[in-house]
């Protein structure tokens, strides 16, 4: 395109007074949104609508993909600058609502420059050209045997796209993933088609529902993608490596019962398909990506776990779906909502459908656990803080958050609640829980806020020293119980005691 001089001038211009604007600013820093747990997570300013995420894959899971972003967001206050959370990628170039922007980094963040302010309410449409890298550890790509798939929790989705990386800011998703002919990518959400050029297909999927960006999920490999029916048809995905299929058949099939069992607690399924990904990966954890939960291979495959405690972890998994997923934590601190209940259902999973009569080593009854718990609770606590005010993680070892007292030290709030309440009240609040929110994020002030409406009583006070004591309150209805282990040292994320 050729400019006139008139147009020339003014092309000028406004290049200069960008460059004044941004002369005159302060040096970019990295900001947050206040979570105490990780402080520069997130940003303020802005919500995010879409996400449009496009990858090139080459084949080769050590090199970087080339990858575009584009992020449709609506302004909640003036901005003279725009942060991202994004590391382990260069960018290349930065366009806000077409024309182009400057940038620069800062700490983790991707920091801004917009041609000029913009204002409260207005929409911001950001596109970055960026390659997205797949080496590094703390998180985001994971390299499997066959390919690469994402494991971003609790804040490693910045290691793969820029982004408001807090649960806080749930948005839908689109996923244009772009690889050699030979192989299956699959993402959140169900697919829109895809398209063969030369040597290469391009994949897309797209979510139909909110998400986080924690629980993003693209799985690239060589892999044998599994349909069946779930309940009242609901479509019902696995993704597993395509030499395992049949291998892996008697584990697939057990999704639609587990879904059914799930829907009677708690009731419908919120979204639109579930599955499996069955990974070639020791990651030493599982993970509730949204409509498509990530597993190690090594789950289906190790003879010594008994067949109740591999149910136990998938449908641990599964519960997330609900609480977590659907119903996401507004901050971190509201963690053991999603590890708690995920534990609670697992461990009433194990109780119920296990044959009474095994050879397996035998699972616990709920309520021998949850004394088993009770007894380790203090220590736990000791260890990791209480179960709605944890400490931190361990500096680069953000899944050290995922502690003992977040898990089963967390399913006995729900326990002892329901032991206070009653059991019809307690599955009423199970319930409203993830109707009333769902789509959409919740806190602990609103978990108690409920209860107490269901029980008809404030439940402040019970509450109180179960999420924030340092001590484990007496367990109503046994006051025999005790707790004298001494304190668990932090640990990875270990959704389930592995049998003895």
């Amino acid at each position: 395109m050729l400019l006139t001089s008139r147009r020339l001038r003014a092309a000028l211009l406004a290049a200069a007074s960008a460059t004044l604007v941004a002369a005159t600013l302060p040096a970019p820093e990295p900001l947050g949104i206040g979570d105490p747990l990780f402080p520069y997570l997130g940003n303020p300013g802005y919500d995010v609508l879409t996400y449009d995420l496009a990858f090139t894959y080459s084949g080769d899971n050590t090199k970087p993909l080339d990858a575009v972003t584009k992020i449709d967001a609506r302004a909640t206050e003036p901005l003279d600058r725009v942060n991202l959370d994004f590391t382990h990628g260069t960018v290349r170039s930065v366009e806000i609502n077409g024309a182009e922007a400057q940038f620069a980094t800062a700490g983790e963040d991707l920091v801004l420059t917009p041609p000029k302010p913009v204002k409260a309410g207005a929409r911001l449409r950001i596109t970055v050209n960026h390659t997205s890298d797949p080496n590094g550890r703390g998180g985001g790509w994971l390299r499997t045997s066959d390919g690469l798939a994402m494991a971003n929790q609790a804040d490693a989705a910045h290691r793969v796209f820029p982004g408001n990386d807090h649960p806080a800011d749930k948005a839908y998703f689109t996923f244009r993933v772009t690889a050699p002919e030979q192989l299956t990518v699959v993402a959140n959400g169900l697919p829109e088609g895809k398209t063969r050029r030369g040597p290469n297909t391009t994949w897309t999927y797209r979510t139909q529902h909110p998400m986080a960006t924690e629980l993003a999920q693209i799985s690239i490999g060589t892999s044998a993608v599994v349909h069946r029916a779930g309940p009242r048809g609901l479509p019902v995905r696995d993704v597993v490596p395509a030499a395992d299929r049949e291998k892996l058949e008697p584990w697939l099939r057990k999704t639609p019962e587990q879904l059914t069992w799930m829907e009677r607690q708690v009731g419908p399924y919120p979204f639109e398909t579930y599955g499996v990904l069955i990974a070639g990966a020791d990651t030493g954890f599982e993970l509730e990506t949204q409509t498509l939960s990530l597993f190690e291979r090594s789950l289906f495959t190790r003879p010594e776990y008994p067949e109740w405690y591999v149910d136990s972890v998938m449908v641990h998994e599964l519960a997330h779906q609900w609480f977590g997923n659907s119903v996401s934590p507004h901050r971190w601190s509201d963690l053991w909502l999603n590890e708690g209940h995920a534990t609670w259902y697992e461990a009433r999973y194990a109780e119920e459908q296990t044959p009474k009569a095994t050879s397996e080593p035998a699972q616990k009854s709920l309520e021998e656990r949850m004394r088993a718990a009770y007894t380790r609770s203090d220590g736990w606590r000791a260890a990791g803080g209480p179960p709605a005010a944890p400490e931190p993680p361990t500096a680069g070892q953000q899944i050290s958050l995922f502690r003992p007292v977040v898990y089963d030290g967390s399913a006995l709030i729900l326990y002892a609640l329901r032991q206070e309440i009653g059991a019809d009240a307690f599955q009423h609040v199970e319930r409203d829980w993830v109707s009333g929110h769902r789509d959409g994020t919740a806190t602990t002030a609103d978990f108690v806020a409920l209860a107490s409406r269901v029980a008809g009583r404030d439940l402040t006070g019970f509450f109180t020293p179960w999420l924030y004591g340092r001590k484990t309150p007496p367990m109503p209805g046994h006051p025999d119980w005790r707790s004298d282990a001494p304190a668990a040292k932090h640990g990875a994320r270990e959704p389930l005691p592995k049998p003895e």
